[in-house]
Order: C-alpha cells, then sequence, then structure tokens
C-alpha cells in the first residue's frame, strides 16, 4: 500500500511491556537497505485501555502499526477490516491504514512461522508436536494447518488448556491430540516440536533430546540458545529461533506498510543479530 510514497511517514511497534521490542532495530534496518530515509519507526508503551485514545490521535503521516501482547485481540473491535489469517486465531499484530483512513489488520505471525520454516528446508511433515498452550500455541496451530499432514500433540499442564487446544485445532481443521506436561519429553522424537513456553519451561527437557532429533522451533529469542536449543544443536537437529520467526513476521509488516516488496531480509536479521549481541 501506498507504494511511491516520498513524504514523511510513520510506523510503530505497541505493546506493554515494550522496552524489549527488536521491532524497531528490525524495521529501521529495512527502511534504511530501501531508501525510506523519510520514514521512522518508533515504540509506544500501550496498554488495552489507552489503545483507543491512541489511535484516535494518529494523523494521516502514519502508515502502519505492529502489535504485541496485551493488544493483539483488543483491537480488533478498533478495525474496519481483519484479514481472514487474523480472525482465524482472533489475534491481529499488524495494522496498515489505508489511503482513505482505513484501517486494515492482520496477522504476520502465522506466514512468519511458515516462512522460518520453509528457510530451513520445512515445507511438509507427517506429524509434530507442540510444547505449551498460550496464544503463541495457537499461532503454531494455524502455521502447522499449512505445513503438517497429520497429527498434532500439544504438551499442556491443565485440562482446561488441552480443551482450549483441541477447540483450536477443530477451527483450524487441525488434528489435535492432547498431554500431560509430565509426558513433554515423549515430544522431542516428533518431526517437528514446536516450543511456545515462557523461558526457562523448557531447560529441563534438554536432557531428553534423542541422539538424532529433527526440527525444533523454539520461539525464544533472547537469552538464546535455549537450554533445549543448545543440546539440540549439539546433537545435529535442526534449529528455527524465534529471532527467524520475529524476522520474517517483520517482513511481511514493512512490504504491507510500505508497499515494497521483497524487504530485506538478510539486512534486517542481521540487524537483529547485532542488537540481541549488544544486550
Amino acid at each position: 500500500m501506498r507504494a511511491g510514497a516520498t513524504d514523511a511517514r510513520r510506523a510503530a511497534v505497541l505493546g506493554s511491556p515494550i522496552a524489549h521490542s527488536l521491532s524497531p532495530v528490525l524495521h529501521r534496518a529495512a527502511y534504511e537497505e530501501l531508501g525510506l530515509t523519510d520514514w521512522s519507526y518508533d515504540r509506544f508503551e500501550i496498554d488495552e485501555a489507552a489503545l483507543p485514545g491512541f489511535l484516535k490521535e494518529l494523523g494521516p503521516e502514519w502508515a502502519g502499526l505492529s502489535l504485541t501482547m496485551p493488544l493483539k485481540r483488543a483491537v480488533i473491535p478498533l478495525l474496519d477490516e481483519i484479514s481472514e489469517t487474523a480472525a482465524s486465531v482472533e489475534a491481529v499484530n499488524t495494522v496498515v491504514f489505508g489511503e482513505d483512513g482505513r484501517r486494515v489488520g492482520d496477522n504476520t505471525d502465522i506466514p512468519g512461522m511458515v516462512a522460518a520454516l520453509r528457510e530451513r528446508g520445512i515445507e511438509q511433515v507427517d506429524s509434530a508436536a507442540i510444547l505449551g498452550a498460550g496464544a503463541t500455541a495457537s499461532s503454531a496451530l494455524a502455521a502447522l494447518a499449512r505445513v503438517c499432514t497429520g497429527e498434532v500433540v500439544a504438551y499442556v499442564r491443565s485440562e482446561a488448556r488441552a480443551a482450549e487446544m483441541r477447540q483450536w485445532g477443530e477451527r483450524l481443521g487441525v488434528e489435535v491430540r492432547t498431554a500431560d506436561w509430565a509426558e513433554a519429553d515423549q515430544a522431542l522424537r516428533a518431526p517437528l516440536v514446536i516450543a511456545t513456553t515462557p523461558a526457562g519451561t523448557t531447560d529441563a527437557l534438554a536432557a531428553a533430546v534423542p541422539e538424532r532429533p529433527a526440527t525444533l522451533f523454539d520461539v525464544l529469542y533472547d537469552p538464546w540458545p535455549t537450554a533445549l536449543a543448545a543440546r539440540w544443536s549439539m546433537y545435529g537437529g535442526a534449529v528455527v529461533s524465534g529471532l527467524d520467526l520475529l524476522v520474517h513476521q517483520a517482513v511481511l509488516q514493512v512490504e504491507q506498510m510500505t508497499g515494497r516488496a521483497p524487504a530485506p531480509v538478510e539486512a534486517m536479521r542481521k540487524a537483529g543479530e547485532r542488537a540481541l549481541a549488544a544486550r
């Protein structure tokens, strides 16, 4: 959208907490590489209560927004339209402002996951496992709807979470079986394992990594590597990181907001790696 725009344009990431976000680093690197010298990308600490007022004050110079927690669901009633992808998981992480002022929401986390897997040669698997059952797990299920032809086993801590994952599976057209977290070491034998849990949660599983692991997609990126990812790599398994996801979802955001494609994946990745190394 707004292809060829040369006037000063603005974009930003919103959320709470937001100070840790790498989005400004990634988007600014893209702008520099694309020669968009008049574009700026900032971060704002915005919670659910402040979101309506923030959106109301935005002027015509705004091209788009990236959204992180806790705004991905809260923003939906404030938009004119959302994509099928965003509707499928009831979560918006991207808002693009049209020439007519329309606010259109999308979810680039899901295609970002698929792109990160494809970058490592993972086009299709016949089964998969998910560790965890939070918001990221539903996005992981939506991504698996595109790459997994068989059963997905979700390892969770409660029956309530298990029921949620089964419901998401039905909604997304994925065959989901749930298992207790106490059996999570069994997940590590799947052709594709997606870890969606907070930092430290999977550390105890590192000792259970099999001798010939397949592919691990760990959505964390700081600190990196996680204990699980480090052991996985040591045993020769393929590892997709949270930075890979962050870069690929940001690539899609840049393309939507600027109308310029393809976005510079490698420049964005290198900028992210430098920022993480400096922390």
